[in-house]
């Protein structure tokens, strides 16, 4: 099968098209003909070798992508009787070498697929789980009750986006950032209150929050940045790994999107609310999988509106 893999870390030009043997359907997996992937900032961590602690008994090469979208080819024996061959579907992947989304197939849990939200193509379908995931995990662990701020940093990116619209189907006041170009696009996800992006955001939430928000999301990875938002006592969500520490009694949890890999109900839910227009699924360009290394530079330069997707079609 085709695959995009990296065998040393590096830039984009690491990634190159290799072919690899087409994985089979163990005990409880599914396999699914990969027409889309999306590519996510965390591809490109894989890519630099971020991850590298992680991979170091499994060799090369590495297959990047979290988000697959297409159709069942094979269930193992003794996968879920939710699903049939022939059925669109997207999966949340978590990738292993040679398994992960950016190929022609891929073999993962079959907790981990639901069906593909109704109406849409591979590519929009490819956009949803993982950031929706994270920022349902992000927003559950915040455990905010109805009717209290949440702050969301990064609120134009995916996962940043998809926190807004979650919270406010959650019943949650929404203060988020954005540049000025795109302050209606971040009220469009429902923001109640959008304050100017940059290092001075905590001071602009404070503005409209004088004793701070109670949770925020850290979407674009601000951290110290964004701490004096959070008023004491609080709790930050960080999506990068980071720790804190932060002052005040103001809490730092990392959360990693793993960890509901497996969440069936939960990926399920998040699959309708895209069918009911909840979630918004936002495709900023699809390249040709062989095209790889110019999207992840593209990723890179910054200022996409939506996710770029590899086609394997």
């Amino acid at each position: 099968m085709k695959a995009i893999a990296l065998t040393t870390y590096g830039g984009p030009d690491v990634l190159r098209e290799v072919d690899l043997p087409t994985p089979e359907a163990g005990p409880g997996e599914v396999r699914i003909r990969v027409h889309a992937a999306a590519v996510n900032p965390t591809d490109a961590m894989l890519r630099t070798g971020v991850y590298a602690a992680r991979t170091t008994d499994v060799p090369p090469p590495y297959v990047p992508g979290m988000d697959a979208a297409g159709v069942i080819d094979q269930l193992g024996p003794g996968a879920d009787g939710r699903m049939s061959v022939g059925q669109r579907v997207v999966a949340l992947v978590v990738p292993t070498g040679p398994r992960g989304a950016y190929a022609e197939h891929v073999v993962v849990p079959a907790e981990s697929v639901v069906p593909a939200p109704a109406g849409t193509d591979h590519a929009e379908a490819s956009t949803l789980l993982m950031n929706a995931a994270t920022a349902r995990l992000a927003l559950d662990t915040l455990a905010l009750p109805e009717g209290a701020t949440v702050a969301v940093t990064g609120a134009t990116g995916a996962v940043g986006g998809y926190a807004v619209e979650l919270a406010k189907a959650d019943g949650l006041t929404v203060v988020a950032d954005a540049a000025p170009h795109d302050r209606d696009l971040v009220r469009g996800f429902g923001a109640d209150h959008v304050v100017d992006r940059g290092t001075d955001v905590a001071a602009r939430i404070r503005k409209l929050a004088p004793d701070g928000v109670p949770g925020l999301v850290d979407g674009s990875d601000q951290r110290e940045e964004a701490v004096p938002a959070v008023a004491d006592g609080g709790a930050l969500v960080a999506l990068r790994g980071w720790q804190g520490p932060a002052e005040r009694g103001v809490t730092v949890i990392p959360v990693i999107v793993a960890s509901v890999r497996t969440d069936t109900a939960l990926l399920d839910t998040l699959r309708l609310q895209a069918e009911q227009g909840v979630l918004s699924l936002r495709v900023a360009k699809v390249l040709p999988a062989s095209d790889a290394a110019e999207a992840h530079r593209l990723l890179e330069a910054g200022g996409l509106r939506g996710r770029l997707v590899l086609d394997f079609s």
